[in-house]
This record gives C-alpha cells, structure tokens and sequence, in this order.
C-alpha cells in the first residue's frame, strides 16, 4: 500500500507520478472507515484528497504555512503530515481533533472550525513577513472552502490583501457549496494559458508598450483587454478578484493531481496575490455522499459503509433539532408573517421541512451570522417574526449585531440556539456554552431554557408572542420528555413563562436551568436518601424569572444553580442577583452556582464532559453535600 509509506509531506513529494492515484485511493477508503466509526465531516474531506495531494507536492509543510478555511477539508492533511496511524481515534477523547490543532502537529496553524477567518490571518502573516527577501519567505496558503466565502470578513481580507498587495496564495476549493452557481467554467487550454509565468511575462511587457502610446492610442489598445476576456470567457469570480487586484488562475480540474500541482508550482513563484479556482466534487468516490441531494454527507454521525445511513436508523431516539423543526413548521402554518433564517445550515438546524412546505418563509444568508441577525432586524421592523436559528457556538459571531442592531433598538427577533451547552466531539469552538452568559448581557434580552420536548414547544410559541429580543436554547443530541423530569405527564402543563417546582424539601433549594433540571431532580434523590431535602425548580424563564420561585429560593437555607453553560456571568449569576434584589443583601441565603468554567473544554462524549465538570447528578449533589458540611 502507498499510504502505509507515508509518513511527512516529505513521503508525498517523493511519490512517482503513477502512484498518486493510489494513494488518493486508499486515502478515500481509509477516511470512509473512520467517519463510519466515529462520525465526523466525510463529503468534504473526499473532496479534497488529490487538493491536498497536490498541495503537499507543491509547498514545503511547515516551513510553508497551509490554513485550512474552513478546517472540517483537513483530514487528508493530518494523514499526509504524520497522523495516519492515529487516524483511528479521530474526535474521540484523546484523541485526534475534528479539526487542524497546534498541539498535535507542527503542520497546523490556525483550528479555524468556524468559517471566513482564514484570509485574515494570511494577510497578517504575509505582511508581518514582507521584510524577508522574496526566495526567503515562506509561503502562506490558505485553503478556503465549503462556502467560506460566503461570509463577509473573507471579503474584507481579500479586500486589503488586494490593496496592499500582500502575495498571499488563496486556493478556493469550489465544491459546488459556495460559487458553483455564479462561476463559469473556462476550458483547460485558457486555464494552463493564464496561469503560465510566461503569458504573465508578455502580458506585462505588453502593458508596458501600451503605456508609452499616446493617450488616443492607449484608448484604442485599451481594446486588448476586452479582447483577451472575451477569449478567455472570463467568469464572475475573476472579474471580482482581479477588480481588487488579486491574480486569479484557473479553474482546474481538482481532482487531477498533475495540473493542480503545475498549477500551484506557479502560483508559488508568483510575488503578487493570486487565487487558484479549484473544482471539486464533495463527496467524491463514495456513492451514498455523490448522491446526497442534501449536504454531501457533509457531518454525519457514524454509518453504515454499505449504505450511507446512520447507525440506528430512524428507531433512533427523537433529536431536539427534530422536534423544533416540527415546531417551526406548524408556525409557519399559522404565522403568514413568520421568516426563519439560518446562516448555510437549513438541514442542520431542522428547517428543511419548512422549506418545503414555506420555501418563502426560509431565508439561507450564507455563513454570514452578522448579516442574518442586522437583517433578521430589518425583517422585525418591517413587521415580520424573524426567527434565528443557529448552533450555539455561531451566536458569538454576531453578538454586536444582536446588542446593538436587535437590543438597542427593541426589535422582536426570535433567536433559537441548537447545540446549547457542552456538545461534544467538535470539541473547544463547538461547545455552545456562551450563550446564556452573552445574552444576558442585553439589556431587555428575554432568555429562555426549556428542559423536555414539551417545554420546547411550549417555550417557543410562547416567544414568538413577546415583544423585544428573545433567546431559546436547548442541547444536542436526544431530546428529553417530562419522564425525564420524574414527573407525571399532568404537571408538565405550563403558563407562559412561569417556573416549575418538581420537588419539595427544606435544607436546600436547586435551580436547574434547561437540560440541568433532569439532572438536579436525579441529584436530590441521591440527596433524599442521605436524609438532605431538597426543592427543585425547573427554571424554564432565566429572564424574566419566576417570582413564586425566587421567593422559594429566598427563604431557603442554600441555593444551588446548575447550568450548562459558562458559569461566569450565565444564569446562576442572573438568578442569585434578583434573589440578592428580593431578599436583601442582609438576608440573601448563600449561592453555589454550578457551571462550566471558562476555560478551553476538550472533545468527548457530552455525558462524560459533563460528568467531569460536576454537572451530573452525582456531582450536583457532592458539591451540595460538600457546602452543606462546610455550613454544618
């Protein structure tokens, strides 16, 4: 086998020509095995294999930087830089990342798992470099795919690269996800033309010669330009990236490891930036991600190889993303006004049966979260009910569009958070634990947690009633039901935003915020049998909270709030402070507030993650115990 032999970047250059298409066999069949095991990103990362071929071949890794934009297209690379026999424990705990890491290899730079950011930090490396002599320098490449350029700080980089001429190398992998539907395609014989130093050469002179013409004559040889588009059938994209005076070459073939490794080489040699236009096929060489109409198998969990689909099949448990999208459909049967918005992930995020049902209540902006929260905005002011649907870790992204341009103006924007809390095998940048702690921080910001299925739905009609910004979030994974909660399914009944009290005791009062309430019912039962009461509130509404379970909380001996999601700043510090508000400073009882803290958590399973932060029954109830023998 070739790959067993590759070991470096330097194992890949040493191939003979005939032995490349092997090797980006076995690189397909080795990736297939592993994302079947273990889940992960496959589409894309099968279509990337003779790119990142090719790319190794024509740059010197590490000396030359390569920046994975967006970093799921990265697995080819870890297996060509050293990682190939760790492969196998791909996103698992201890494992290799889902995504480039510094502290696996020298090879990775930038973990860039959220898109558009790679174009920044080539341009910043580029010009923090330009005081080396040109055949000195390093050269910094960045790889950007999978619709990254629909976002718009990919377009504020390419913007300064072009102005201030940084020679920067930009490789955009065109996988039919981002410019498939505004790019012509020019042939090979225009492609190799355009991208061969010597037409660079004579082009130039020719320019030169124009320039010492008459202006008259200079008018009329201006001609040579529209002459030369018009040969060359110039696209879209190449009129765009030349207009901000980016050199563009291509597009290639990406799936041909000899024209892209020409193609690259001259790129390389170029002291100007350039943009190689790459076509590939997400998904490619696997049947099941070739004919996926949807996403290419682009996320997935783990597989059957024979047959594509999940493991378990639809006799899975039910998802929260499933349940909210059976929500949202049955408001856009009701709410003529409704207008549900997502930045590239209509699948991800449970929208596609609105889709098809309502395709004019979808709005897709691209991985443009700003935009989609300033224009979910607009939308509100216009008089529509604007519903913001994005994983948890995305919300970041746009928070001064949702302080400024949705709180300080009052508009009513829906925002739902999938994803919320620890996630697990994406690992550090897609844990959704922000954004209760950032939500809070608007003023006027209604924010709200439901615990089981029922709430979920409860809690989102609800929303979309009130006035001003309001925040929903829940958890990935299995959805919880009122069993969970260890109640009958009669109390599940709820009132707007109203609190509920699933268990009574006088030595300690729980609140527990979303997913945490399940938990913390569980914990006082451990509790119980120690001979500690406790009483237990299911949260439901962080702001505003209850008042009937804010003074339940005031008069108890102990506090103790539990959420999943940062700890500083987040609800048990929203919670503790109306109680501080209610009670007196005098008169407050002591808060433990459990969450998570602020660090950079690891991949893992979410059960074990959260284990290991005490956020589990058993740990909830041993910080209790430990607070109560402390006061003791």
């Amino acid at each position: 086998m070739v790959l067993e032999r590759i070991d470096s970047p330097e194992d890949v250059r040493a191939l003979r020509a005939e032995e490349l298409p092997v090797l980006a066999d076995e690189l397909r069949v080795a990736i297939i095995a592993a994302v079947a095991r273990v889940g992960g990103h496959l589409g894309s990362n099968l279509g990337v294999v003779e790119l990142t071929i090719a790319l190794h071949r024509a740059f010197d890794s590490p000396r030359d930087l390569l920046v994975w934009d967006t970093g799921h297209q990265a697995y080819v690379h870890k297996m060509l830089t050293g990682r190939r026999d760790e492969f196998s424990t791909l996103r698992q705990a201890g494992g290799l990342a889902g995504y480039p890491s510094r502290e696996e290899s020298p090879h990775d730079l930038v973990e860039n798992s959220h898109a558009s950011t790679a174009l920044s930090w080539v341009a910043g490396l580029t010009r923090g470099e330009m005081d080396r002599q040109l055949d000195e320098r390093r050269r910094l490449v960045a790889i950007v795919g999978d619709g990254a350029l629909t976002g718009g700080m990919a377009y504020e980089a390419l913007n300064n690269i072009g102005h201030h001429q940084l020679p920067a190398i930009i490789v955009l992998n065109d996988n039919g996800r981002s410019y498939a539907e505004t790019v012509s395609r020019l042939s090979e014989r225009v492609a190799d033309l355009r991208s061969d130093p010597r037409y660079r050469t004579a082009r130039g002179r020719v320019d030169r010669m124009l320039a010492t013409l008459p202006l008259v004559k200079r008018v009329t040889g201006a001609g040579f330009e529209a002459i030369k588009a018009a040969v060359s059938e110039a696209p879209a994209l190449q009129s765009f990236v030349e207009a901000l005076g980016v050199r563009y070459l291509g597009p290639y073939d990406g799936h041909d490891v000899e024209k892209l490794e020409l193609a690259l080489s001259h790129a390389r040699r170029m002291s100007t930036p350039v943009l190689v236009h790459v076509l590939t096929q997400k998904g490619k060489g696997y049947a099941p991600a070739e004919t996926d109409p949807e996403k290419k198998l682009h996320d997935t969990s783990a597989f059957d190889i024979a047959t594509g689909r999940a493991n378990g099949g639809r006799s899975g448990p039910r998802r929260w993303t499933s349940v909210f999208g059976e929500v949202m459909l049955e408001l856009g049967d009701e709410r003529e006004n409704l207008v549900a918005i997502t930045a590239a992930m209509p699948g991800s995020t449970g929208l596609l049966p609105l889709a098809a049902r309502h395709p004019d209540k979808l709005l897709d902006v691209g991985i443009a979260e700003q935009h989609a929260v300033t224009c979910a905005a607009g939308l509100a002011h216009a008089g529509k009910l604007p519903v913001v649907a994005l994983y948890s870790t995305f919300f970041a992204r746009a928070f001064d569009q949702a302080n400024l341009d949705v709180g300080l103006h009052g508009e009513h924007v829906v925002f739902t958070m999938d994803r919320a809390g620890i996630t697990g095998d994406d690992g550090p940048s897609h844990h959704g634990i922000l954004d209760m702690a950032l939500a809070l921080r608007i003023p006027g910001m209604t924010v709200l947690a439901p615990s089981c299925e029922e709430d979920l739905a409860a809690l989102l009609r609800v929303g979309v009633d009130l006035e001003g910004p309001v925040l929903l979030r829940f958890p990935k994974g299995a959805v919880l039901t009122h069993a969970d909660l260890g109640v009958e399914a009669e109390s599940i009944a709820v009132d707007g935003l109203s609190a509920r009290r699933l268990r009574t005791g006088g030595d300690v009062c729980i609140l527990g915020v979303g997913d945490r309430a399940a938990a913390a019912v569980e914990a006082a039962g451990v509790l119980a049998a120690e001979g500690v009461e406790a009483t237990v509130w299911d949260v439901r509404s962080v702001r505003p909270a209850d008042a009937e379970m804010l003074s339940d909380a005031a008069a108890a001996p102990l506090v103790v709030t539990v959420e999943n999601g940062v700890v500083g700043g987040g609800a048990g510090s929203e919670l503790s402070d109306r109680i501080v508000e209610l009670a007196g400073v005098r008169q407050a009882p002591p808060t433990l507030r459990l969450g998570v803290p602020a660090s950079f958590l690891p991949q893992g399973k979410p059960d074990r993650i959260l284990a290991e932060l005490g956020l589990d029954a058993s740990g909830i109830a041993a910080a209790t115990r430990k607070v109560l023998a402390d006061d003791g």
